[in-house]
């Protein structure tokens, strides 16, 4: 195995012959669809050079390199401000899931399509009654001898009517407590049944979707994990997503491009200018700082030092403060610019993704700070009851 200054010298020379022609296709692509088939073509490219999965086992087209060389490899990738984007995101949560919960046949069947993008996941868990309160959903999948008879609605899926498989949770027991009823399925989306609606956002794009699930059949062994058992896996996408958003997009513009504007805009001196740069770049030092300690503690052989959950929220406040900045720098000017305001505008797809920051701010006060938990009363009620009280 090569010498982690081997492996940097190597990365950075493969990067800098073929990163910048991918960055130029990046900022060239518009629309969803392009936008997603470019960030495909560059997963796609890594793969074939080696580069993608670098802490993935070599039998499922991974590299077998160390926690350590991994996250030098994402280092000198964001510095050329490339990124697989969604298709990158979803690997991230669906691959560590597969490795650790999927059967063998599960891992052998789906992890080298996934880590190539030449299968696209998407996640179907958030209802119209069940976001914030995942656990409360109410799509349900009956058995069926060797099938699961699916019917149900899910919303807010990112990019649904571009993949090709999607991670669902659907209730298998409604007799059971909402937490331990729920069960974990992979599914094919081009299954009858599967209808995806666009929902239009306030940007003017449609990324996210309705997904309405009727007499979908998935097989029983689609099932990851245990049947009725689906939340401890469920948990362990939620992890890894709230550490995805958290650790940000070499995409969205960050301190840098904010001084270039204050600069072009001779603001720059301002004390009031200055004094929120200042805070853009003390946040963004600090999340980086947080995402060396997680890749310390990995490098370690230690779980994280840092919830996710700290991450997501830190990020997520980080990107909209940057987006209210670049506005009021633009003044009346900002009618005529097409990135700042729309950064402020997709700044709820940050704040609301991926668990709400209020609901992030309940389990960092848990989990990390130790308070009491916020009362429970339907712990031990199954949800076929709850279910009831709500009609």
């Amino acid at each position: 195995m090569l010498s982690d200054a081997a492996f940097r010298t190597e990365a950075v020379a493969w990067l800098a012959e073929h990163a910048p022609a991918m960055r130029v296709r990046l900022d060239r692509a518009t629309g969803d669809r392009e936008q997603f088939e470019t960030g495909r073509a560059w997963q796609r490219e890594l793969y074939d050079a080696g580069w993608a999965g670098i802490g993935w086992p070599v039998e499922y087209g991974g590299r077998g390199a160390s926690a350590e060389q991994a996250a030098i490899f994402a280092r000198e990738q964001a510095r050329f401000a490339v990124s697989a984007g969604f298709v990158a995101s979803t690997i991230a949560m669906v691959g560590p899931v597969l490795l650790r919960h999927g059967s063998a046949a599960q891992r052998q069947r789906y992890l080298r399509p996934l880590l190539r993008a030449d299968e696209a996941w998407c996640q179907l868990f958030s209802e119209p009654v069940a976001g914030s309160d995942l656990a409360n959903l109410a799509t349900r999948a009956v058995r069926d001898g060797s099938e699961f008879v699916v019917n149900g609605q899910k919303v807010w899926t990112s990019s649904a009517h571009l993949c090709d498989f999607a991670i669902l949770l659907a209730r298998t027991n409604p007799d059971a407590p909402k937490h331990r009823g729920i069960s974990f399925l992979l599914v094919d989306m081009r299954t009858p049944g599967v209808e995806v609606r666009p929902l239009r956002q306030i940007t003017g794009a449609a990324h996210f979707n309705e997904v309405f699930l009727t007499d979908v059949r998935v097989p029983v062994e689609n099932v990851v994990g245990e049947i009725d058992n689906g939340w401890a896996v469920a948990r362990a996408v939620l992890a890894h997503e709230a550490a995805v958003i958290g650790g940000g997009n070499a995409a969205v513009a960050g301190y840098a491009a904010l001084a270039a504007l204050a600069r072009d805009l001779d603001r720059a001196a301002d004390p009031v200018v200055r004094q929120r740069l200042a805070a853009a770049y003390t946040s963004e030092r600090i999340l980086d700082h947080m995402k060396q300690r997680v890749q310390a503690a990995v490098r370690d052989g230690n779980g994280p030092g840092i919830d996710g959950s700290v991450m997501k929220v830190l990020w997520s406040e980080a990107r909209r403060a940057r987006a209210e900045l670049g506005v009021a720098l633009l003044g009346a000017g900002g009618a005529l610019d097409d990135h700042w305001p729309l950064q402020l505008l997709e700044q709820f797809s940050s704040t609301i993704g991926g668990g709400t920051n209020e609901v992030h701010r309940t389990m960092i006060g848990e989990r990390v700070l130790g308070l009491p938990a916020e009362p429970r009363v339907d712990r031990d009620v199954s949800y076929r009851e709850l279910a009831a009280r709500r009609v």
